[in-house]
């Protein structure tokens, strides 16, 4: 892993160069450029606070779509970085072909990039904790670090499924759908404290409760989500009970998938 900082930081430029590449193509020829980073999360914030209208998820003092809003920050900068970085090496075929460079530089470069549309996000986010009269505490200094492990937790996903997705090219295609439905599977609709209580306090699932909660909690999103909202909108420290499960698993798994992205690297030129 030190060689491949080191990689890194000798072609940042090279990186630089791709993120800024991304980002043009991205926005050049859509009408509404930039905007659509901003509708995405807006949308899907209404489309929940009428969902719980019907359904009455209680959100406790804090309104619920502020909350919502505030998972849906990490949440969709993991999803989209994650499916973008596990396309990346095929969609940049022909620079594999003409030159040797560590081919990792496209899943990060893809990840990286996406952290323009999550600081519109939070800019959003900071307009509506205006609105709702929410001031900034300093528990936010805790969002960085948070931002960096979920940085990390979609890189763990990214790099072998970019490797994957060259020899079989129905990774790309089925992995979006996988998160769209992971995201049922962490408290995005609903907060974490709903969980806890179902399972910690009642034992909905009797004597399965505590390991149906902690395998819960193995999901990385399940923990960054609580985080951010504890640290953005109450004030408090995150969880690090919540957030451990999730980083054991990302510890354990980032440096597999690296290994897998490297050693599938070789054969790129051949398949891609």
């Amino acid at each position: 892993m030190m060689q491949a900082a080191k990689n890194l930081y000798a072609y940042r430029e090279l990186m630089g160069v791709l993120a800024w590449k991304n980002i043009t193509l991205r926005y050049k020829q859509a009408y509404m450029g930039i905007a659509w980073a901003v509708i995405k999360p807006l949308t899907l914030m209404l489309i929940f606070t009428l969902v719980k209208s019907f359904v009455g998820i209680d959100s406790g003092a804090i309104p619920y779509p502020l909350l919502t809003f505030v998972a849906l920050v990490p949440w969709i900068f993991f999803q989209e970085a994650t499916s973008e970085g596990v396309g990346s090496v095929v969609g940049n075929a022909n620079l594999i072909r003409k030159i040797y460079f560590p081919r990792e530089i496209f899943p990060l470069t893809t990840v990286v990039t996406k952290l323009v549309e999550l600081g519109i996000n939070m800019l959003i986010l900071a307009g509506l904790m205006a609105y709702y009269g929410f001031m900034p505490t300093a528990t936010m200094l805790w969002v960085p670090l948070l931002i960096l492990y979920t940085v990390l937790a979609s890189l763990s996903i990214a790099l072998m499924g970019a490797a994957l997705n060259v020899y079989y090219r129905d990774i790309a295609t089925a992995l979006p759908m996988l998160l769209s439905l992971m995201m049922y599977a962490s408290p995005v609709i609903y907060p974490l404290a709903l969980v806890k209580e179902k399972l910690l306090i009642n034992q909905a699932a009797g004597e399965w409760s505590n390991t149906l909660y902690t395998l819960y909690t193995l999901n990385p999103l399940a923990g960054i989500i609580d985080a951010f909202q504890q640290t953005i909108l109450r004030g408090a420290a995150p969880d690090i009970a919540t957030l451990l499960p999730g980083m054991i698993l990302v510890g354990v798994l980032l440096p597999i998938s690296y290994m897998i992205f490297k050693r599938a690297e070789a054969y790129f030129a051949d398949v891609v």
